[in-house]
C-alpha cells in the first residue's frame, strides 16, 4: 500500500482513521467489522485504512505499534489520537467525537490560544462563538474558566447551562470552588481575614499574581480558616490556570511549601 498517499496526504483533507491489524488476531476481527459500520455512516467525515501489520511491519515499527488491533487518527499529516484493543461500539463513537477535528474545534482551539497569549480580542470572539455554536459545552466551560476570577457569577450562570457535566466534572468543581472564594463573606478582623478579603479584590481586578500570593500568606496564618478556604481557593486557582502557567511555576513551590 502507499502509506504516505492513502494516509499522510489524504488527512490534509479528511481525517483518516487507521486500523492496524492481523488476519490471525482474534480482537481485530471483533474490532473490524464496527470500525468499518461506523465508517460507513460518517458519509466521509473520515475516512478509514486497513493496515495488516504483518505485511506492512516498517509501517508498525514506525509507528510504535506494540500490540493490535490499534487504532490511530490521523489529521494533517499527523497523529492525534489515538488506542489499542477491542472497544465496543459506543466507547469508539464516543473516542470519534471527542477527538475529530471540525471547524468548530479548531476555531475554538483559536481562541483559546489567544486567550492563553492575553490576546485583547479573545473574549469578544468566544461570546461570539457560543452564540454561533450554542450547543458548544466546550465553550462555555472555556468562558466560564476565562471569566470566574473577575466575574464569578457570570461564570456560575454558564455552568448551569452545560449539557454534558459529567464530561466536565473536575473542571466544574473548580470553577465552582474558585467562585465559592470570590463570593464568600470574609470576616476582616483577623489577619487571614484582611488577606483573603485583599485576594478576593485583586482577583476582581485582574491582578491574579497578588491574588495568589495573598492567598499563600492567608495559608501560612491559618490554613484551616473557614474549613480550609484559603488552602481549597490556592488548589482551585492553580488547576484553573495549569500546570505551565508562570504563576503556578512561580507560586506552585511556595504555596506546597506553606502547607507544612
Amino acid at each position: 500500500m502507499d502509506f504516505d498517499k492513502e494516509v499522510i496526504a489524504k488527512s490534509k483533507d479528511v481525517p483518516v482513521v487507521v486500523d492496524f491489524w492481523a488476519p490471525w488476531c482474534g480482537p481485530c476481527q471483533f474490532l473490524g467489522p464496527i470500525i468499518e459500520e461506523l465508517a460507513d455512516e460518517a458519509n466521509g467525515t473520515w475516512e478509514l485504512v486497513k493496515v495488516n501489520s504483518d505485511e506492512n511491519q516498517h509501517l508498525s515499527a514506525e509507528y510504535g505499534i506494540k500490540g493490535i488491533p490499534a487504532v490511530k487518527m490521523f489529521h494533517k499529516g499527523e497523529v492525534v489520537a489515538e488506542f489499542t484493543g477491542a472497544l465496543p461500539k459506543h466507547e469508539i463513537q464516543k473516542w470519534l467525537d471527542q477527538y475529530l477535528p471540525s471547524e468548530e474545534k479548531e476555531l475554538l482551539d483559536q481562541i483559546e490560544q489567544k486567550l492563553i497569549t492575553g490576546d485583547q480580542n479573545a473574549l469578544g470572539e468566544l461570546e461570539s462563538f457560543i452564540i454561533d455554536y450554542p450547543s458548544s459545552d466546550e465553550g462555555r466551560m472555556l468562558m466560564a474558566r476565562s471569566i470566574v476570577l473577575q466575574d464569578a457569577s457570570t461564570a456560575r450562570e454558564l455552568l448551569l447551562k452545560v449539557v454534558n457535566r459529567n464530561k466536565f466534572f473536575e473542571d466544574i468543581q473548580r470553577i465552582e470552588e474558585m467562585a465559592n472564594f470570590l463570593e464568600a463573606d470574609i470576616s476582616v478582623d483577623s489577619a487571614v481575614g484582611k488577606k483573603l478579603g485583599a485576594a478576593q479584590e485583586a482577583f476582581r481586578n485582574d491582578d491574579p499574581e497578588s491574588g495568589i500570593s495573598l492567598l499563600i500568606e492567608a495559608v501560612m496564618i491559618d490554613k484551616a480558616f473557614m474549613e480550609e478556604l484559603p488552602r481549597r481557593a490556592a488548589v482551585a486557582f492553580f488547576q484553573l490556570v495549569g500546570a505551565q502557567n508562570e504563576l503556578t511555576k512561580k507560586y506552585r513551590r511556595r504555596f506546597d511549601m506553606a502547607l507544612y
